[in-house]
Formats: C-alpha cells, structure tokens, sequence
C-alpha cells in the first residue's frame, strides 16, 4: 500500500517551485490562484526570495502548503491508500485526500500561520531538537520544570525528539538533558513555541476559521498528528485539527500506524526529503521515495 506524506515547517527553499511553475500549466495556474487568494505574490517570494524572507512564518507556511499541493495535482493516477502530514502538512493531506479544497485549504494555512505569528508575539517563546535521549527521558526532564512552560512537541523519530516551551524553560531543559546524556540539545531558528499550550491564542482563532469551513469525506484515511490512527470521520478530522496547535506532534507513532495498517512504500510529496529520512528511521524496511 501507499502512503503519502506531505513536510511542514523547515522543508523551504529559496527557488522552491520555479521549475513547476515555468514547466507545467496546472501548476502555473494554481500558483496563480493562490496570489489571487492571499493578495499578494507569493510566488515572487518562493522564487526569488532569499532565504531570510522565506522563513516569515507568514510566508513558509503558504509555501510549503502550495508546493506540495501542486506536486500532488500535477501527479499521473494521485491515488493514495492512505495520507498523513508533519504538522502543517497535515492540510496539505487533506487537500490531497479531498477533505479540503484548495482555495480553504490555503486560506487556512495563511490564518493558522498569521494566527501562530500573532501567539509568538504575546509569548516570545521557543523550541529545541534534543538528539540520542529516549522519549520518556526527554518527557520525564520536561515535567521535571515546573516554574516554566516545557513540553515534548514533535516525535519524529526514535531518538530525535523537539520539545517546545518559554525562552528560560528551553534553556534550563537544555542543560538537564545534556547533563542526562543527549548526544545534542541545538535551539532551534523558529519563531515560537509551536505544538505546545503557549499557542493558545493561535489554536482559538483557528478554531474558529475551521469549524466555518466546508469538509468532504476523504477519498483515504490521514493518519493526524493528534490521534495518530486512521481517520476518515469528517467531525474528528476537524477536531484533531484544531487540537493540533498545541498538542504534540506524533510522527513516530503514526508512521508505526500506518505500517501496521498495510503501508510498505512512502512517497513525500513537498520540499526537501526530511520525511524520507524519519520514515527510513522509524522503519527501515519501508520503501520511500519523492514525487
């Protein structure tokens, strides 16, 4: 079986998406679409934009949304057996697997991320990769910290866990999971605390745009970052969405889901090849490529 599976933040690239726009007519037309709907030319940014421009939370989300939602119209027999997506991924899957249009598709993402942009401006706040520490460790250091706010946010692979929290509370999480045995502890270059309860703000706004929007019954199931199991129920699908702020993202477990539900190749269709080398990690036997 087929799983598809769509990146999040961090997969941009200055440049992304020029040689589908200038190659292929379907292509150009959407990414013309999509200026029409945000009002502003986003594809001058993927194009030609420099890599500090590319990171505006505003502008990566949109982009990594389109890129990989172009590649999946432009695909010959799109036909998955099942979708899943990294944190923003997630709405590229459900564009894929029909839940969503494009047009609210996209105009979703551009809201959760001015939504989240806004959340990192009330509480300045960030996260940090913690490399070779077993999860519960990492879970066990960060409920240890009780006067800040830390939690474990992004599973992505055995190993390789993002925790999320206050400036003060990653740098005091950093140092006890250095101390406990981390092979690293690396800040990242990101503008908030994503996936943790300090997105609050973002998560009631998008809320609100959520339950506004229209939903179909998927075409597969996606396997959301919240329940990590198949879901083809369009009211859950809504919910998990809107849990997905600030809940953690449980890549690990929904790439072990969906092997158990009968995957055996994954094919990343987006930016970059950040899910080919997780999915590799977390069951090495897959078969993975890209669109």
């Amino acid at each position: 079986m087929k799983a598809f599976v769509f990146p999040g933040q961090g997969a941009q690239f200055p440049g992304m998406g020029k040689n589908l726009y200038e190659e292929n007519a379907a292509a150009k037309a959407l990414f013309e679409r999509a200026n029409e709907i945000l009002g502003f030319r986003i594809t001058d940014i993927m194009f030609n934009g420099t890599e500090e421009e590319l990171k505006q939370t505003k502008v990566t989300q949109p982009a990594i949304f389109l890129h990989s939602v172009v590649l999946a119209k432009i695909t010959p027999d799109f036909a998955p057996d099942m979708v899943a997506g990294h944190s923003l991924g997630e709405f590229s899957a459900l564009v894929a697997n029909g839940t969503l249009a494009f047009e609210d598709g996209l105009k979703l993402v551009y809201q959760r991320a001015m939504a989240m942009q806004e959340a990192c401006e009330i509480n300045p706040s960030t996260m940090a990769a913690i490399l070779g520490l077993a999860d519960e460790k990492v879970e066990e250091i960060c409920s240890e910290i009780s006067d800040e706010i830390v939690v474990a946010a992004n599973y992505n692979c055995p190993g390789q866990l993002v925790i999320s929290g206050s400036n003060k509370g990653i740098e005091i999480a950093c140092e006890k999971m250095k101390a406990a045995g981390a092979k690293r502890a690396l800040p990242l270059p990101v503008g908030g605390a994503f996936h943790s309860p300090l997105m609050e703000p973002a998560r009631e706004k998008l809320q609100k745009a959520i339950e506004s929007t229209e939903f179909h019954t998927p075409s597969c199931p996606v396997y959301q970052n919240v329940s990590t199991t198949a879901v083809s129920d369009v009211e859950e699908i809504k919910r998990n969405l809107i849990a997905q702020l600030t809940a953690p993202v449980k890549w690990t477990q929904s790439v072990q889901n969906m092997v158990k539900d009968g995957a055996t190749h994954f094919v990343e269709c987006g930016p970059g090849k950040v899910l080919q080398g997780l999915v590799k990690k977390i069951h090495p036997e897959a078969e993975v490529s890209g669109v």
